[in-house]
């Protein structure tokens, strides 16, 4: 090319989610039966969505206007629901005007990275979901920043740890909190938001609250929106339809825009991504017509409930199989469908191993493996894993550029005895490759 065409932070742009799926459908051809237990796509892994719900979708389609342009923002009536069950919820006003549509969470987490000043770093946590930490660190090309949730107190984040990063990187301009967290399924404690809008205070910093699961917090866990608890600091907060309806193809998203008049540069900011959104000029109509009728819905709460009793119970019975395993730790989640398989300091070896079901497998896996960082020992140990079981896992320290070693699975499963197989199977090879 006559000059370089590529970003200076195309690097750091990477998913492992799905860059492992082409690997296990090279297995799949050799006869292995895959689990997929990469991707939290509660469709794909057999949920049905009610039929109140896709009534509610069908009726819409049948009306042409479902095909029309929206508004840049969003439609009226969704922005205007949302306006009203979100201030009651957290007693917090937040106007329609400040709710900005996007075509899933994905889009709007990339345009608020992209908008971003390059010098200006967001620091977020570590595991980290790789959608926030593969955009901002390709925006401030280089690694992503981020502080340490601590396996020994539920994941929970290290606040002398985001002070220290905070204090000794003066680019840092935002803290980002997902919260239910993805990979881990930790609900933030309430005395620990708090800590975040003090330091958000002292530092003149803005938040990014991504709670996609926050109406998938289980109901024995303290889930407080960021937006009750801001005290006036400037923050963005995202929400989106896709995970709890539950409709991923949808790809509706939105943001929350709160305290834009506390600080101009803040306020110019926002200006910014609703401009770029009239660049794109609307997202897609047909989700935002029907979320009023869905979320508003008299049997929505019931659903949601019946949901999380079920995915509180498969990470019971996940933490109470896998934990038996020397060197093994899994914390019970407290939301959303994940579950992390977190690994000790002297768990993963290099001279332990797992062999393929088959030959031609286990030169598939060889190939891998040569290809593979000698040094990315939880990735090594996933594509193993799937050589030897068919379940495919993400890697912790690749996948979602975390500080530990470990694995991320789903709860995903409703066939009782499937998921029951699949812990089984997972615990046994956990058990061999202990004993290799």
């Amino acid at each position: 090319m006559r000059v370089n065409i590529v970003h200076p932070g195309a690097g750091e742009l990477q998913y492992e989610i799905r860059s492992i799926v082409a690997f296990a459908q090279a297995l799949e051809k050799t006869g292995i039966d895959i689990t997929w237990e990469n991707i939290g796509d509660p469709i794909a892994k057999g949920e049905a969505v009610p039929v109140w719900i896709t009534d509610i979708v069908a009726d819409a389609a049948r009306d042409s206007f479902s095909y029309a342009y929206s508004p840049t923002k969003g439609m009226n009536e969704a922005r205007e629901f949302l306006s009203q069950a979100r201030t009651e919820e957290t007693g917090t006003e937040l106007s329609p005007e400040n709710i900005l549509f996007f075509n899933g969470l994905g889009d709007a987490i990339t345009k608020t990275y992209t908008w971003l000043n390059p010098i200006a770093r967001v620091l977020g946590p570590s595991p980290a979901y790789p959608t926030h930490s593969s955009v901002e660190g390709a925006h401030g090309r280089s690694r992503h920043l981020t502080y340490n949730l601590d396996p020994q107190n539920n994941w929970q984040p290290d606040l002398e740890d985001i002070r220290n990063k905070i204090q000794y990187n003066p680019n840092i301009t935002a803290l980002l909190v997902i919260n239910p967290d993805n990979p881990t399924g930790m609900v933030y404690d309430p005395e620990i938001l708090k800590e975040f809008v003090k330091l958000a205070k002292e530092f003149n910093l803005f938040i990014i609250a991504d709670e996609i699961y926050a109406n998938l917090a289980y109901q024995d866990a303290e889930f407080v929106s960021l937006a009750s608890l801001l005290d006036g600091v400037p923050a963005i907060v995202m929400r989106g339809l896709s995970k709890e309806v539950p409709w991923p193809g949808s790809r509706c998203g939105w943001l929350e825009f709160y305290n834009t008049d506390a600080d101009k540069a803040f306020a110019t900011y926002i200006t910014s991504l609703e401009e770029a959104k009239m660049i794109e000029v609307c997202s897609t109509t047909l989700p935002q017509v029907v979320l009023p009728k869905i979320l508003g819905d008299s049997r929505y709460q019931p659903y949601i409930v019946e949901r999380t009793k079920a995915y509180q119970k498969r990470g019971k019975q996940a933490a109470d199989t896998l934990n038996q395993i020397d060197g093994v730790q899994v914390i019970e989640p407290k939301g959303a469908f994940y579950l992390t398989i977190n690994f000790d300091d002297h768990f993963l070896q290099k001279s332990r191993n797992l062999s393929a079901q088959n030959p031609e497998a286990q030169k598939l896996l060889d190939q891998k493996l040569s290809e593979t960082d000698e040094s990315e020992l939880d990735k090594i140990f996933c594509y193993q894993l799937l050589a030897h079981t068919g379940i495919c896992t993400v890697p912790l320290t690749s996948g979602f550029n975390s500080y530990r070693p470990g694995l991320r699975m789903t709860l995903l499963e409703s066939d009782e005895s499937v998921y029951t197989h699949t812990l089984d199977t997972l615990q046994k090879a956990l058990y061999d490759y202990v004993t290799s």
